[in-house]
């Protein structure tokens, strides 16, 4: 009976050490769990910056679209009789924004790349690539040289980077470019996270060389990139370059309007203030009896306090601040402010439209007229509009084999497009707009930004080099490399 009594206490004994041992053991496994923070990412998935990326391009860009394209590019004009940028005024520090915004987002992509390179994922790897040309281009088509070999290199201690040229900003471009085309495959997921393709692969790859085709056409004049040789080449080989084939293809952002991705217009009832459509916008539109017409804007309306409507109808721009108007004119509907909503990338209709250059040109074996309507089609589908069955049957939109009639049509349909109307009329002259009668600048086109004047302190003599290269002034009229 002792024995018996003795095994059961020290089975007790073993049995509660075991249990001692076996509690210190989960409390030291849980050691770190219980003191790491929760809210804290101990590894960066490259998805994760991916998304904040993409809203925050998207936000700038339509509100730059909005504010600073439309006005100079005679979309909108504002209804002040002094300034404005329809007037070619208020332009020194207009760049700001731009340079200070994109180089934000270049960090992003940047650190993006480097986690895609470090877990071996191509895929983020392309996309990284995509969105720094994207980036590049616009920035460089913006100002000409800038930091882009030694930009964004703080945490390097390159503080006073140097200002690259025009023509190796746009070969890294296309470089980068030609290689997300080949780094995006079906072989890697992207997470269903990503707000742009909900990870389809296929359709960032589309992205890539449909925004290589842009690329290569903004360097149309520069006969030593052989830019049309090569956009030939591709537009011929469409398995080893697929690009945009229809609008479910393009790169427009969805807005859910839905906290954190609210709507890049943060008051509504702005929108709309001190703004008027410009009379080139509306009037051609009206020739073209254009069902876009009634979506982007209202009808304007006799000013004798009836508010009898009076068709559509704008305001010129550049007014002399002498001139007055017995109407109140077209303004833009508060809907395309208003989440949900989709910001542009790029479109469907602009490969559309660079392919009927492409063969009007003569470079390619195909229809240019074909290209044309299907561009046409697209951006007012786009829109939510229906295509008149007799819409091609006005003259006015008609295709005459003219590069012109191309180029009003994609001007057209880069309404919200970022920067890509001004871009194009300077690569092009085209459209014809004719300058108001109280436009500053002797009424000639600006055609870049003037470097921000925080340069000249902080980096001097890279600036001053800057300066040189593109001409020797920095102001809004030098030409950028691929205009000369």
């Amino acid at each position: 009976m002792y024995s018996i009594n003795l095994m059961i206490m020290l089975r007790n004994r073993i049995l509660g050490l075991f249990l001692l041992f076996i509690g210190l053991s989960a409390c030291t496994q849980k050691f770190d769990e219980i003191n790491t923070d929760p809210n804290r990412l101990e590894k960066i998935d490259p998805s994760t910056l991916m998304t904040p990326t993409l809203y925050d391009l998207a936000v700038f860009n339509y509100n730059r679209a909005n504010s600073f394209t439309h006005h100079l590019m005679q979309f909108m004009v504002t209804t002040s009789t002094t300034g404005g940028v329809h007037r070619y005024a208020d332009l020194q520090n207009a760049g700001n924004s731009t340079w200070n915004s994109y180089y934000i987002q270049l960090m992003n992509v940047r650190e993006m790349y480097d986690l895609a390179v470090a877990a071996d994922y191509k895929n983020y790897q392309g996309v990284a690539l995509i969105l720094r040309s994207w980036i590049y281009a616009n920035l460089t088509d913006c100002f000409g040289d800038v930091p882009m070999t030694e930009a964004c290199q703080g945490d390097k201690g390159i503080l006073r980077p140097k200002f690259d040229t025009q023509k190796s900003i746009y070969e890294q471009v296309l470089n980068d470019l030609e290689k997300a085309n080949e780094l995006l495959t079906d072989a890697e997921n992207l997470s269903n996270s990503d707000m742009l393709y909900n990870g389809e692969v296929v359709k960032w790859r589309k992205f890539a060389n449909s925004l290589h085709m842009r690329s290569l056409l903004r360097l149309s004049k520069r006969t030593e990139m052989n830019s049309l040789a090569k956009l030939a080449e591709m537009i011929g080989n469409p398995s080893k370059y697929p690009v945009f084939e229809s609008n479910v293809d393009g790169a427009l952002l969805p807005i859910s309007g839905v906290s954190p991705y609210d709507s890049p217009i943060s008051r509504l009832e702005d929108f709309r203030n001190g703004k008027a459509m410009a009379s080139f916008f509306v009037n051609t539109l009206v020739e073209l009896n254009d069902p876009r017409l009634a979506i982007f804007m209202d009808e304007a309306t006799k000013n004798d306090g009836s508010q009898e409507k009076i068709g559509y109808k704008g305001l010129p721009s550049g007014f002399a601040a002498t001139e007055s108007f017995n109407y109140n004119p077209s303004n833009i509907n508060n809907t395309l402010g208003a989440a949900p909503m989709k910001v542009i990338f790029m479109t469907y209709a602009e490969v559309e439209f660079i392919k009927a250059e492409i063969a009007c040109l003569g470079l390619i074996n195909e229809s240019a007229k074909t290209h044309y309507e299907n561009g046409v089609k697209a951006i007012i589908e786009q829109w939510g509009g229906v295509v008149p069955d007799d819409y091609f049957d006005n003259p006015k939109a008609t295709y005459d084999g003219s590069l012109g009639r191309i180029m009003l049509q994609k001007h057209l349909a880069s309404f919200f497009c970022d920067y890509q109307a001004w871009f194009e009329y300077r690569r092009t002259g085209m459209p014809e707009m004719r300058p108001g009668a109280g436009m500053d600048n002797n009424k000639v086109m600006p055609v870049r930004f003037v470097y921000p004047a925080t340069l000249q302190q902080t980096n001097k003599d890279n600036y001053n080099a800057a300066v040189e290269s593109i001409g020797g002034a920095d102001d809004i009229n030098t030409k950028v490399w691929w205009e000369k």
